[in-house]
């Protein structure tokens, strides 16, 4: 795999595709994961975003592109990587880059957002992905040494309202902000169109993962839309 900075560099302007499925479906498996993520590659994705330990390593053998780490931990408050223990676990299992919340909000470890990028960078090779709720939240990740910032968790933490697509006053916003790192739009991210104002609004990578990879949410989207112009309930 190539140098960090060439791996960051080779995702300007492109598409990174979020292949997860929930506890309980159908999907909910880590080779089928790797096998959704082998397809977005087809597709033209310059990486891929998977979820769980398992995942992480079907998925690093199934691809040749990076690969985005995360353990989600809980449903609610910080639980996308949470701690230090996870995060550092995530980047052992074969992430090249480490997702995990990059908000101001109490880690479940006690430790700060700082000490936990550093223990990643002091015992793994791995980069690291803050999953930030607003332009507060960016800030603060890169002053505690994330190699990235991702809008993922806008309109989850309290700090601005969910949007119907995705938070561009927020992409906006934080690429205004000259924080000298790369920027990834996550979040709603629905549609071609949306994808591009992203990047148009400052992105510099996009991240896809409902549209294309959860069945049962498209699937769900085509039913309402049918069901609506029929008056069906």
């Amino acid at each position: 795999m190539m140098p960090p900075t060439e791996l960051l560099a080779s995702l300007r302007g492109r598409l990174i595709v979020s292949a997860q499925a929930y506890p309980g479906e159908p999907m909910r498996h880590p080779q089928t994961m790797a096998q959704v993520a082998a397809s977005a590659v087809v597709g033209g994705a310059a990486a891929v975003r998977v979820q769980g330990l398992a995942d992480i390593q079907f998925t690093r053998s199934a691809v040749e592109v990076p690969v985005i780490g995360l353990w989600k931990d809980g449903h609610d408050g910080v639980f996308i990587t949470p701690t230090a223990h996870h995060a550092i676990a995530v980047a052992q299992a074969g992430a090249h880059i480490v997702a995990l919340d990059g908000t101001r909000r109490a880690r479940p470890d006690g430790l700060s957002l700082a000490a936990t990028v550093a223990r990643v960078k002091d015992q793994t090779s791995a980069l690291v992905m803050a999953d930030c709720g607003s332009l507060a939240d960016a800030r603060s990740a890169v002053e505690a040494g994330a190699d990235a910032v991702g809008t993922t968790l806008s309109g989850y933490t309290g700090e601005r309202p969910k949007t119907e697509g995705p938070d561009l006053d927020l992409i906006s916003a934080i690429a205004a902000a000259g924080l000298d790192v790369p920027l990834i739009a996550e979040g709603r991210i629905h549609t071609p169109a949306q994808a591009r104002a992203a990047l148009d609004a400052g992105a510099f990578a996009v991240v896809v993962g409902t549209a294309i990879t959860h069945p049962s949410s498209i699937t769900g989207w085509f039913d309402a839309a049918l069901r609506s112009a029929s008056g069906l309930s």
